[in-house]
């Protein structure tokens, strides 16, 4: 069975790399960018028959998922080019890496396509949502717990924690998976308490992120992590500190709930903008740096998350204010 699946791994590796070469694209790029544009032109069919249905800015509420689906099925590509470099980041007591990296690579690349069309969407936001906070505890704590002083360990395990919280938000609240117009109560609304969980996944890394940007203006913004911003981008610590002041303003605002809607859908555009501003300039002046790739989709799972929560509370806003206004009458 191991020769099988090393001959396997060195197929999916070895053979794009060789049919590739002639133009100038090496494997791992080549392959991403090939399941962007998959998605990106499926999901965007998908979506123009939506548009008409909302209005003003709710219209960039459907972009959500396509955010969030892009880049799955992006890093989900990565699980068949950098196979090795991925399964060292599997816990060591946990056997068979090369399996769980193949697995995972499919799973992404499958729920990516279903979420961009509304196919069996709910259930796959929720397997990636519990496949993300199983990476928080699973890959991301052990690294906080052993060196909590580092910030870049709480940037990296919030981050899985973000984008759990948008799966959950998307899974939850299936109107959320049509249009941004209030529609009749159902009886699989979820608890107040539970539809709680998404928000505090999303406002405590945005907090966080906020405070990070103020402190370390330097650093690339959106999610901070290991990399400086470019001197070449045009006001660039400017935009760090904008960013940051809205991901306080925001986090705030999803965690103590108080006009969640508009924060989080202004921290989406705001996330949106950044990407490109930094990100997209940044990937244009590197096309085929794999680093770059990553930085750029990364950010835009990001926005996708936030997004995707915004849609959801504008769905529970809305229903909370049809009930009063049926009780008052």
């Amino acid at each position: 069975m191991q020769i099988v699946v090393c001959c396997f791994q060195q197929f999916v590796v070895v053979v794009p790399a060789l049919a590739f070469a002639p133009f100038g694209m090496p494997a791992i790029p080549f392959w991403m960018y090939v399941c962007a544009s998959l998605l990106f032109v499926i999901g965007l069919i998908k979506i123009l028959g939506e548009l008409p249905q909302e209005h003003g800015v709710d219209k960039i509420m459907p972009f959500g998922r396509l955010f969030f689906a892009i880049p799955m099925a992006v890093f989900g590509s990565e699980h068949f080019t950098i196979t090795a470099s991925i399964a060292t980041l599997v816990p060591r007591w946990i056997p068979a890496h090369t399996f769980w990296v193949y697995l995972l690579g499919v799973a992404f690349i499958c729920a990516a396509l279903s979420i961009a069309t509304l196919v069996q969407a709910r259930l796959a936001a929720a397997l990636v949502g519990m496949t993300f906070l199983i990476f928080v505890l699973v890959m991301d704590m052990p690294g906080v717990v052993a060196s909590p002083g580092n910030r870049f360990f709480w940037a990296l395990a919030l981050r899985q924690l973000a984008f759990s919280g948008g799966a959950f938000a998307f899974a939850m609240w299936p109107g959320s998976m049509r249009s941004t117009r209030p529609r009749p109560p159902s009886p699989a609304q979820p608890a107040k308490a539970l539809a709680a969980i998404p928000r505090f996944f999303v406002g405590i890394p945005s907090l966080f992120y906020g405070v990070e940007h103020l402190l370390h203006p330097e650093y690339v913004p959106g999610i901070p992590l290991q990399k400086l911003t470019p001197d070449w981008i045009p006001g660039r610590i400017f935009l760090s500190y904008f960013v940051g002041v809205i991901l306080i303003l925001a986090g705030v605002c999803l965690l103590v709930n108080k006009k969640s809607r508009m924060a989080a859908t202004s921290l989406g555009l705001t996330i949106l903008l950044t990407v490109l501003w930094i990100y997209l300039p940044m990937l244009l002046a590197a096309p085929t740096d794999v680093v770059a790739l990553n930085y750029f989709f990364d950010t835009l799972l990001f926005c996708g998350t936030i997004l995707l929560l915004a849609n959801s509370i504008d769905k529970e806003t809305a229903l909370s204010g049809g009930s009063s206004a049926n009780q008052n009458a």
